[in-house]
C-alpha cells in the first residue's frame, strides 16, 4: 500500500465499510477491531481514514467506531465529537463519567 492511496488498490475500504456495517444500533467497536476483521489488525489507522472519507455516511455507521479505550473520535468527519456521541446516546450507547464509551456494556464482537 501506497501513501494517502493507502488501502483503495486492495479493497481494504471496502472490507472496513462491509465490517461497519455489520455493527449493530447501540453497539460500539474499535479502530483495531475493525482492522482486525478486515485480516490487517495493524492498520487501525488506515481504518481512521477510511471511515474520515466514508462515501455513505448514511449507509455506514462510522460513529459506531471508537478508540480501544471508548473514547470518542475528536475528528469525527461528521460534526465532531459532539455529534458521534449524539448520535451513539440517540442508539441508546451509554457512556462513563468521563465521556468514553461504555464498551462493557455496549461493545460489540465481531462472529469469528
Amino acid at each position: 500500500m501506497r501513501g494517502d492511496a493507502a488501502g483503495k488498490d486492495d479493497g481494504f475500504f471496502q472490507k472496513v465499510y462491509a465490517a461497519v456495517r455489520r455493527v449493530p444500533r447501540g453497539r460500539v467497536v474499535t479502530y483495531g477491531q475493525v482492522a482486525a476483521e478486515c485480516g490487517s489488525p495493524r492498520m487501525a489507522r488506515f481504518v481512521g481514514y477510511a471511515l474520515h472519507v466514508n462515501p455513505e455516511p448514511g449507509v455506514t455507521p462510522c460513529h459506531r467506531v471508537v478508540f480501544k479505550d471508548g473514547s470518542l473520535a475528536p475528528g469525527f468527519a461528521f460534526g465532531g465529537p459532539d455529534a458521534q456521541r449524539e448520535l451513539l446516546a440517540e442508539e441508546g450507547v451509554t457512556f462513563l463519567p468521563d465521556g468514553r464509551a461504555d464498551l462493557s456494556s455496549c461493545g460489540w464482537e465481531f462472529d469469528g
